[in-house]
């Protein structure tokens, strides 16, 4: 039997990630346009598919592979980091 509060747990830990992985799209849209780079053009240069790059800009689930792969041709760093609490 699931209880209420982890219902709730659950959908604030959706609502988390979900928060994460539109402020990555975010970012990395904003990293590929101040280079001047189209989608198809990173999607070349960091040996993925354009719709994984338009995968990651709509904050879409995507492998770590890929996500690295992307970050690392445009210049940024994928961190982990321990969550305040």
């Amino acid at each position: 039997m699931i209880r209420a509060g982890t219902i709730e747990m659950r959908l604030t830990m959706m609502t988390d990630q979900r928060a994460v992985m539109l402020e990555i799209a975010q970012r990395v849209r904003e990293a590929r346009l101040a280079a001047q780079m189209s989608q198809n053009e990173l999607a070349d240069r960091a040996e993925v598919s354009r719709p994984s790059v338009a995968r990651v800009e709509r904050g879409d689930d995507v492998n770590t592979a890929t996500l690295g792969k992307i970050a690392t041709t445009l210049g940024l760093a994928l961190q982990l980091k321990e969550q305040a609490d």
